[in-house]
């Protein structure tokens, strides 16, 4: 699939079923491919155990298929019944104070609960055997969104004694456990598997090792549950693709492992609705409080790429207000069809929007839809007519390998969420921070997991992966890329223990580097970085002080050990001993780009350019128009080169880069 298709999620069990056939045939007038349904069916079509009613959902799927609509299937698991609960209540989730979290919504289950493993593996059979043949289900979605409404972590019995086996497989001996976490500390030394607990409800921060631990084991938990259900659907539906839809931002779970056992990665993208929880400064939340930030859909949009293997779908785009953000803005109009060209610019095969029509009754009465709940038509389905119309112009291409990579590691988020030394370390954000950074340069990127092939790029930009294996080591000396290497890397064993050779540990012989000290900073101390061409920018919080023979080409202005060094290289890499944000960033990010010879394009704010194959795209977030350099070169095929606020231009021929 090369060229752009389009769906909706589609809930046909909340409306009369005298809609559904016309329902069906509005959708495929207005250009949609695909139909998501079912994720929360299941007390619907099982309401008592062993007793099932598929008699309306094989009338949907009929009605969807034979209007020329493909239907994406979903095993229902997201939503246990309330007569699974009655039997079963010990399948609830508990939440880090240790109360039961009730029926009564969604997503109310324990991922360590092998009872609830159990049922889910009946139900999603039960589907896949009535519906995995069918001619018109050609995909499944297994259950949703896996950690909405912070549901990884669960602090129950069984997640209790599920942990317990976990750390007796994996340590074998409660000695050895006892000296990797380094329980001689505060004398918390345990004398068998069964006296541990889980990290919550402690009087002061758990052991790092324990609580990291916990962490896996966890993130293991939902690689196992979705596995369980895509071994269940390869032998009932074979031939039919499998996804699941990970969340935006969400890093609670090893998203890489996940999406091993999956044939496409699909996310949901609510670019408003996370837009005021990002690290953005005020002045630019109120800049794109309609637009979203530039590099929100294509940061996922790459992530979610390059963890699928080059298969991606946007399972859900906001279509307008939603209804669970602290405040839900409108959208610009033009934002829904620029969105989706975003997408797919890159990387997405398919965007499907959520939902087809607005809820009239319970908790997402506000959230907007292509259609009103009186069936009229809103902005969304308007826009979705202008894409479905201008994807007709677009040669198929697909989304070529980037010059540049990063590599983002889940367990070090963890880690430096487990072990901060400061509380405004910005974490997970750095990653979206620098890649802001380098898509505001016209670098186009992939994403790389510690297991992935390093070949084949110029230059791979490692923002924080606080824990770095032997085997992790030896693949960044033995690629050809260029490495630029955040603060903290490096910092702590898999163990989460302070390497014998202090930090950066095995990158030291990349590096050239030992960091000697860690203090994190106030806005007040009002400290500055000095670099190679005698500019200064302003930092605060991570600083490390350095001993190193490597040439440096930065260094710290300060009370404390003025001139000391802030950047480092290498002939294979650059260290950073600062965390750099803000102006900074950008100089340091413009220079290694400059020495790894990769080609820039410094885009004003609101403007953004990528590359997908033979195609060139520029998206206008701001509210003023902008102009791209002339070009003889470039046939534009939407667009022009003026390019409108919200606006969209795509053309043949080189990009203006």
């Amino acid at each position: 699939m090369s060229k752009l298709e389009l769906g909706v999620c589609y809930y046909p069990e909340q409306w009369d079923r005298s809609l559904w056939r016309d329902d069906a045939e509005r959708m495929v007038e207005m250009g949609l491919d695909w139909v998501r349904i079912a994720e929360f069916t299941w007390g619907l079509v099982e309401p008592a155990r062993g007793q099932f009613n598929w008699a309306w959902l094989d009338d949907v799927i009929g009605i969807l298929g034979e209007a020329g609509l493909r239907v994406m299937m979903s095993t229902p698991t997201a939503s246990p019944p309330k007569w699974l609960i009655d039997e079963h209540p010990e399948i609830l989730p508990v939440d880090s104070d240790g109360r039961v979290r009730g029926f009564g919504s969604r997503r109310h289950y324990c991922f360590s609960s092998n009872v609830y493993l159990t049922e889910a593996q009946r139900i999603a059979t039960e589907y896949a055997r009535r519906y995995g043949q069918n001619p018109h289900v050609h995909a499944w979605q297994i259950d949703n969104e896996y950690n909405d409404h912070d549901t990884v972590l669960s602090y129950s019995t069984a997640a209790r004694d599920g942990f317990r086996r976990w750390l007796s497989d994996r340590y074998g001996t409660i000695k050895i456990l006892n000296q990797t976490w380094g329980t001689v500390f505060w004398g918390s030394v345990y004398s068998n598997f069964d006296q541990i607990e889980l990290p919550n409800g402690l009087v002061a921060n758990p052991n790092p090792t324990h609580a990291l631990d916990f962490m896996r084991y966890s993130s293991d938990r939902v690689r196992l549950f979705n596995r369980a259900q895509v071994d269940i659907l390869r032998e009932f539906s074979p031939g039919r693709d499998i996804t699941h839809n990970f969340m935006a931002g969400s890093f609670e779970f090893d998203h890489h492992a996940v999406a091993k056992d999956l044939d496409i990665v699909g996310f949901d993208s609510y670019p408003l609705g996370n837009l005021l929880g990002s690290t953005l400064s005020d002045d630019d939340k109120r800049r794109y409080l309609r637009t979203g930030a530039p590099d929100y859909q294509g940061f996922h949009c790459d992530l979610y790429r390059s963890q699928g293997n080059g298969r991606m779908w946007v399972l859900e785009q906001q279509p307008g207000p939603v209804d669970w953000a602290s405040k839900n803005p409108s959208p610009a109009d033009g934002m829904i069809r620029l969105w989706t060209w975003v997408a797919y610019a890159h990387g997405a095969q398919a965007v499907m929007f959520f939902r087809w029509r607005q809820a009239k009754y319970a908790q997402e009465q506000f959230h907007t839809a292509l259609l009103r709940s009186d069936g009229s038509i809103d902005q969304a389905a308007i826009e979705l007519a202008q894409v479905a119309a201008e994807r007709a112009a677009l040669p198929p291409t697909e989304r070529n390998r980037a010059q540049v990579a990063m590599l983002l590691d889940y367990p070090s988020i963890w880690a430096a969420d487990i072990l901060p030394h400061d509380e405004d370390f910005p974490n997970a954000h750095i990653a979206r921070e620098w890649y802001a950074a380098l898509r505001s340069l016209g670098v186009d990127l992939d994403f790389l997991g510690p297991d992935d092939d390093f070949s084949g790029y110029a230059l791979i930009v490692i923002p924080q992966c606080m824990i770095v294996s032997p085997e992790l080591a030896t693949k960044l000396k033995g690629c050809d890329a260029r490495l630029l290497i955040g603060a903290r890397s490096g910092s702590k064993t898999e163990n989460m223990h302070t390497p014998g050779n202090l930090a950066p540990g095995l990158l030291e012989y990349l590096t050239g580097v030992k960091v000697l000290r860690v203090e994190s900073l106030p806005d007040l101390a009002g400290e500055s970085v000095r670099l190679a061409d005698d500019t200064t920018h302003g930092f605060s919080g991570w600083r490390e002080i350095l001993e190193t023979d490597a040439t440096v080409t930065a260094h710290f202005s300060s009370k404390y050990r003025d001139g000391s060094p802030a950047i480092v290289r290498s002939d294979k890499a650059t260290y950073l001993a600062v965390v750099p944000r803000s102006s900074l960033l950008k100089s340091v990010l413009q220079e290694v780009l400059d020495w790894a010879k990769i080609p820039v394009l410094d885009c004003c704010p609101d403007l953004r350019i990528t590359r997908r194959g033979k195609l060139g795209f520029a998206f206008n977030f701001g509210d003023t128009e902008h102009c791209l350099p002339a070009s003889e070169t470039r046939n534009y095929l939407v667009g022009s080169s003026l390019i409108p606020p919200c606006g969209v231009s795509i053309w043949v021929g080189e990009t203006a880069n």
